[in-house]
């Protein structure tokens, strides 16, 4: 069983340019300044609300000069942030005024679910959408950046998965992380996790004549599930296992602890613990502000800090 989205990691560009947008224009607190473990010469950045909670965590896995990724059927196609009633129009100007083009209808935001949703790409081609979502008013959020608190990002309202069919996927939503189904509009089937926070919704659209996506620049590398702690996540590593996913080993994440596998329909999905989280090495007042590297990788730091382009980090509002 999983309350939902922990995180969702995507793949950037340019760092500066990350930073600048997601902290900067989205909002979104920057919580860790890291590097990727398996590739420790780029930079792995890590958003959310004030603490990082799970359900709040966007990340991304920076590749300066990497080639452009494409969206389709086996991803992650779009990555939604909740926002509270009556936001998008303040959205629809500042996303404007920063010359960020907009999908779809300008003046009328598109509705899906009887929600109004604002569609725009990031600078690496990423495809956002800001929901109004009326459980978002009462989640916490960043209060100290650059948005007015009536209308910033309160976290993940759902992520919309690419699939040539259903039945596969929604058999492994349903009896394996027992998520419920709770309706279609058009060819998208909408699930909900148990639990009333950030990140309990998930789209399946059914795209049989999409290309297939190509994992890159301005694509979402992988989507991750809850498990509250070890022990969860070890019973649902086991009936992966025994039900023919072939999870990966649990890893240590530094932050959370992980385990890895692909869904019928190709999206590579993890399931990560809400411990530790990312006080592990910083206090709260300190998260984002340094470069923190794992015990492990703490023998090669001056190599490693050589090798990262510089950037400039956010401050507090």
């Amino acid at each position: 069983m999983t309350a939902g989205i922990h995180h969702v990691t995507a793949i950037a560009g340019d760092p500066q340019q990350n930073i600048d947008f997601y902290a900067g224009l989205l909002g979104l607190r920057l919580v860790k300044l890291t590097v990727n473990f398996d590739d420790p010469g780029a930079y792995h950045l890590y958003y959310g609300d004030e603490t990082g909670r799970p359900g709040t965590i966007m990340t991304f896995f920076s590749w300066p000069g990497a080639r452009r990724g494409r969206r389709g059927i086996g991803q992650v196609g779009t990555t939604s942030f909740a926002v509270p009633p009556g936001s998008l129009p303040f959205w629809r100007g500042r996303l404007q005024q920063a010359g960020v083009s907009l999908a779809g209808p300008v003046e009328e935001p598109q509705r899906r679910f009887d929600e109004p949703v604002l569609a725009f790409n990031d600078p690496d081609g990423l495809f956002i959408e800001l929901v109004e979502h009326q459980p978002a008013a009462d989640w916490p959020f960043w209060s100290g950046g650059p948005v007015p608190a009536n209308h910033a990002v309160r976290g993940f309202h759902s992520v919309t998965l690419e699939e040539e069919g259903f039945a596969a996927t929604q058999q492994l939503l349903t009896d394996t992380l027992e998520v419920e189904s709770v309706g279609q509009e058009g060819q998208i089937a909408r699930f909900r996790a148990v639990g009333s926070g950030p990140g309990n919704l998930l789209d399946l659209r059914m795209a049989p004549n999409m290309q297939f996506g190509v994992v890159a620049v301005g694509t979402v590398h992988h989507v991750a599930w809850r498990a509250p702690d070890d022990d969860a996540e070890k019973a649902l590593q086991d009936t992966l296992i025994r039900r023919g996913y072939n999870p990966t080993q649990v890893l240590d994440r530094q932050y959370f602890h992980s385990v890895y596998f692909r869904e019928p329909g190709g999206v590579l999905f993890e399931i990560a613990t809400d411990p530790p989280g990312f006080t592990a090495d910083e206090t709260v007042a300190q998260l984002g502000t340094q470069l923190k590297l794992p015990p492990w990788l703490e023998p090669e730091r001056a190599a490693i800090e050589q090798i990262l382009p510089p950037v400039r980090l956010p401050t507090a509002g």
